[in-house]
């Protein structure tokens, strides 16, 4: 890991919930499979996102959106929007089980207060609100560029081990972690206020 990825240096007043910055570092990155269109690094029209694990427990990912990827022009379409917020939230239960259990959806929602755009990278932050013996329940924020929040998902989640989602090789080629140059060593985020 080379970098350092900065969030929100100059907020405009735009979101009163982040007030003060935060530098956190990336303990470890998150595998990603071969063709999910999340996080699959070879599906030609995926999202490509990495998952970064923050030494505050939150799991953060980063993914560009392309062309491809929107709804009304120069906008990431809302639907994306809402599938990269679920993935993260379901993955961050990985960050407690070592990588062997994940989320399996039973209920998510979102709420779009600004537009997100194409062709810059996007930051999401998740995180684990409750957990219980079966079920976790968490929440997220897809930040911009200045900060500010666009999109803010909470769920909930079936906790399932890995072997027993999907019919791939969680151990082999379908599922690997690749260390990349542009792999950050410590990031800065907003601070979010606890109300």
């Amino acid at each position: 890991m080379a970098g350092i990825v900065a969030v929100g240096l100059i907020f405009g007043g735009k979101d009163k919930e982040m007030e003060s910055m935060m530098r956190l570092q990336v303990l470890r990155k998150q595998p990603n499979a071969r063709m999910c269109f999340v996080c699959g690094l070879e599906n030609a029209f995926g999202l490509h996102s990495r998952f970064y694990e923050l030494e505050n427990g939150e799991l953060l990912a980063l993914f560009t959106p392309r062309q491809e990827h929107q709804g009304y022009p120069g906008r990431l379409h809302g639907g994306l929007a809402a599938s990269i917020l679920d993935e993260t939230i379901g993955r961050a239960i990985m960050i407690r089980s070592a990588g062997d259990i994940w989320g399996v959806t039973i209920d998510f929602s979102a709420r779009y207060r600004q537009p997100a755009p194409l062709d810059e990278e996007i930051r999401v932050i998740a995180r684990i609100e409750s957990d219980g013996k079966r079920i976790f329940e968490g929440s997220g924020e897809i930040l911009l560029a200045d900060g500010s929040v666009a999109i803010e998902g909470k769920g909930k989640y079936l906790r399932m081990p890995i072997d027993k989602i999907a019919d791939f090789d969680h151990e082999g080629d379908e599922w690997r972690c690749l260390a990349e140059a542009s792999d950050p060593v410590s990031v800065v985020l907003p601070e979010r206020r606890k109300d």
